[in-house]
């Protein structure tokens, strides 16, 4: 498809295209985090511990940050709209699939590549396509997209706990699978690819990024942030079950995160462009790491069903923001040609720190018969994930921007 013409950057076309960013994020990441309302049916009949089913989760995740550079990069020369299409044919295919294994492991398979492909076509290239329509209102146009992620976050778990009970969970994953690819072809029929740059440069290479400061220090960000977030997307129903919270009220959890990350997009985003990015940027951090320490209080002392809200609304708000704020902050400091490989690259940390935390943490609850080591350990990559922050300025962006 011709790309657009420059004159229409942050116009209608592009809000259309923020659309059906939304929808598809919603649908990608509403069954991809949706896990934890089946992390205990599976692991019943399964007969596995936390560790083992934890893994299909952190599979999947690895699958869709790794794929992400490559997804970008293919979205960055053809567009979008077959990039979403080929999700569309993954989730089905993966979760159609998933629904009829006797064996955990060949879930790891069906699960992980399916809905990590599908993850990884429906997120990234859809955040590129957004960003390459927009200049002046890039950061609210990318904040009400993303916060399609939150929206799904918020519906896709507590309604596949619902239906868990009422099919089962195997019943779960075909509705799940054939009702998202639905979507996503919509998504694809909606979506406009952006106007491209006019010498068709394809970005930075990795060589120039990897050299810079700014970059490594946002990469390890990345890494310990995802570490500590996907802990509590894939345990935190469990622990709440454990305290005597029925199913649907524990997957409600990782729901109200989702609330609270729409919260976080929306009114992070909004502000970012006053008070700078970067520094609104590295306050979403303080605010995820923060919010651990309610979770730990939880462990140590116990307490009614509202702190674990609490801390889902803390813990939320501060993860829109990142995912909010995070692909701006990329496209300021390195420009929106190749915005997909370079959003991508990035967010290979993400399924590193996916890959580890999850089966970790379940590997801790298994050894230690509690939570309060996954929930200590995943609190202090938080707090990582800020420190590495520290060192990031808008100046520093400029500057090493300006050198690519």
């Amino acid at each position: 498809m011709a790309a657009a013409p420059g004159s229409e950057l942050d116009s209608a076309a592009g809000w259309r295209t923020v659309a059906a960013a939304f929808v598809s994020m919603a649908v990608v990441f509403g069954v991809g985090y949706s896990f934890g309302a089946f992390f205990v049916p599976m692991a019943t009949e399964f007969g596995t511990g936390s560790g083992a089913t934890s893994l299909v989760f952190a599979i999947t995740a690895f699958c869709w940050f790794q794929l992400s550079p490559v997804t970008g990069r293919i979205a960055d020369r053809v567009g979008p709209r077959p990039v979403l299409l080929a999700g569309a044919v993954a989730l089905a295919a993966g979760l159609l699939l998933t629904a009829t294994v006797r064996e955990l492991w060949v879930g790891y398979l069906t699960y992980g590549a399916g809905v990590g492909i599908a993850v990884a076509c429906g997120y990234v290239p859809l955040v590129a396509a957004v960003g390459g329509w927009f200049e002046r209102r890039r950061a609210v146009a990318m904040a009400v997209a993303v916060a399609g992620i939150g929206v799904g976050t918020l519906l896709g778990a507590p309604l596949a706990a619902a239906l868990i009970e009422a099919i089962g969970w195997r019943g779960t994953h075909v509705v799940f699978g054939v009702a998202g690819a639905v979507l996503l072809v919509g998504c694809a029929a909606a979506v406009r690819r952006p106007p491209q740059p006019p010498d068709g440069a394809s970005g930075p290479s990795l060589r120039a990024l990897a050299g810079t400061a700014a970059f490594r220090w946002m990469y390890a960000t990345t890494l310990l942030a995802a570490f500590a977030l996907f802990v509590p997307v894939v345990h935190l129903p469990a622990y709440a079950a454990a305290r005597g919270a029925s199913p649907v009220a524990g997957a409600a959890l990782v729901g109200i995160i989702g609330v609270a990350s729409v919260v976080g997009r929306i009114a992070l985003g909004a502000v970012a462009d006053r008070l700078g990015r970067v520094r609104t940027f590295q306050a979403s951090f303080a605010v995820l790491a923060a919010a651990f320490a309610v979770w730990l209080g939880h462990v140590a002392l116990g307490g009614p069903f509202a702190v674990l809200v609490a801390f889902a609304v803390v813990l939320g708000v501060g993860y829109g923001g990142w995912i909010a704020l995070q692909p701006a902050v990329i496209a300021d400091m390195f420009g929106v040609r190749g915005l997909g490989w370079v959003v991508g690259l990035m967010y290979t940390a993400a399924g590193i720190g996916a890959l580890l935390g999850v089966p970790v943490a379940g590997a801790l609850v298994d050894a230690t018969g509690g939570y309060g080591w996954a929930a200590g350990v995943a609190g202090l990559c938080g707090l990582g994930a800020f420190a590495a922050t520290i060192p990031l300025s808008r100046a520093d962006f400029v500057g090493e921007s300006d050198a690519l």
